[in-house]
């Protein structure tokens, strides 16, 4: 009787939990942060070009989605990887000169499960939308979509 009791006391307990709710909700909270600070390095920035855009987000072809990458490196083409959020990625815009500039101390990469992502593809997408204003969005979203513009 004692075991049973013991037993339906732990399984109320870890329903009550539930660990798995609770990872995911924190790889969330951590790619709402990276996406605020990608887009509050990328503005902070375009306040010291005097209101220009870095120069690999200025040439981008506007509404269109671009994965964005880390390094210095990346390709700059067949960067239309498996993006989950968004059906349509066009190439790669790498953001490293936000990191070479102080901007960021090191490029944001999403959490993920699978360790799919890296430097050369964070995980992140980037959208020059038509009124000059720049969406940032996580390729994976787990329970919703996860993007902001500025």
């Amino acid at each position: 009787m004692v075991i049973a009791i013991i037993a339906l006391l732990a399984t109320i307990a870890f329903v009550a939990l539930d660990p798995l709710t609770r990872f995911r909700d924190a790889r969330t909270s951590r790619r709402i942060g990276d996406i605020a600070a990608i887009l509050s390095a990328i503005k902070l920035d375009q306040v010291d070009r005097g209101g220009s855009y870095l120069p690999a987000i200025a040439d981008l072809t506007k509404d269109q989605a671009y994965m964005i990458s880390g390094s210095s490196t990346a390709p700059t083409t067949g960067c239309n990887t498996n993006c989950g959020a968004v059906t349509a990625i066009d190439d790669c815009v790498s953001l490293a000169g936000l990191v070479d500039g102080g901007y960021l101390g090191t490029m944001p990469i999403s959490p993920d499960q699978a360790g799919a992502w890296s430097e050369a593809l964070t995980g992140y997408y980037l959208v020059l939308e038509g009124n000059n204003a720049v969406t940032v969005g996580a390729c994976e979203v787990e329970g919703g979509t996860i993007t902001s513009t500025r």
